[in-house]
């Protein structure tokens, strides 16, 4: 592609990638997490509406279990999406990460920037997917939304056997943690440069950019960006839906 032609980064196409093939097994027996009814709608539903809102978002890629393809299709298809964006389901991978990469390799090459999502995050609000997609547009190779901790962190000898005391071994000073959410935002030649050579230590998609080396930023991420991951999760994601309808009529 000549100099010419080439998109500003203002005008570079954006694809969101959720993958979606885990069990999410904290949340008890049952279909997938991510197919699990908050409000009576799939949280991938939800999900997938959630970064379809953002205008920069034209394409939203799920990586489905690696049987469940068909179903997450037939699932998309049954509900409302927006008709400016584009949707497209593969078939995932054993391991998030594989997933992730399924659904990286599975972009047109036109898409320059990439945001990854989960699936159990099915109410980060859309200022925040555009903060994540601006900063990426500002010439940060990766993006996280992140939030101040409330709380204080220790750091522990972990226990030989569960239940058994934790000696506290440091106090790390809080105003420099941050809990990371997502989306999080790549330039996409980064992200598949990452998935190629980075195999160990892989905590989510930024800390394999952070082995390569480069500078990961981190943007203010969202109370409402948290993860659905226990029961009680999900009665917190009721109650923020149901003042959502309230406040906004959503």
């Amino acid at each position: 592609m000549s100099d010419e032609s080439r998109p500003t980064p203002a005008q570079t196409p954006v694809a969101a990638v959720i993958p979606a093939a885990g069990r999410g097994v904290r949340l008890g027996p049952g279909a997938p997490k991510a197919l699990r009814a908050l409000n009576g709608t799939p949280m991938l539903i939800h999900a997938v509406r959630a970064l379809a809102a953002s205008r920069h978002v034209s394409l939203v890629v799920v990586v489905a279990p690696p049987d469940g393809a068909a179903e997450v299709k037939s699932l998309l298809d049954a509900h409302a999406l927006p008709e400016r964006t584009d949707f497209l389901v593969v078939p995932g991978g054993e391991s998030r990460q594989e997933s992730v990469r399924l659904g990286l390799e599975a972009l047109p090459e036109r898409y320059g920037i990439v945001l990854v999502h989960d699936a159990a995050r099915p109410l980060v609000p859309v200022d925040t997917v555009d903060a994540v997609v601006e900063a990426v547009r500002d010439g940060a190779p990766a993006v996280v939304p992140a939030l101040p901790l409330a709380d204080t962190v220790k750091e522990v000898e972990p226990a030989t056997a569960a239940g058994d005391p934790e000696p506290v071994v440091a106090t790390p000073e809080r105003a420099r943690l941050r809990a990371v959410q997502t989306p999080q935002g790549f330039d996409r030649a980064t992200l598949a440069r990452a998935h190629e050579t980075v195999t160990e230590n892989v905590t989510d998609d930024a800390s394999m950019v952070e082995q390569l080396g480069l500078t990961v930023v981190a943007v203010p991420g969202h109370e409402e960006a948290f993860k659905v991951t226990r029961p009680l999760d999900l009665v917190l994601a009721e109650a923020v839906l149901a003042r959502r309808r309230l406040n906004d009529g959503f």
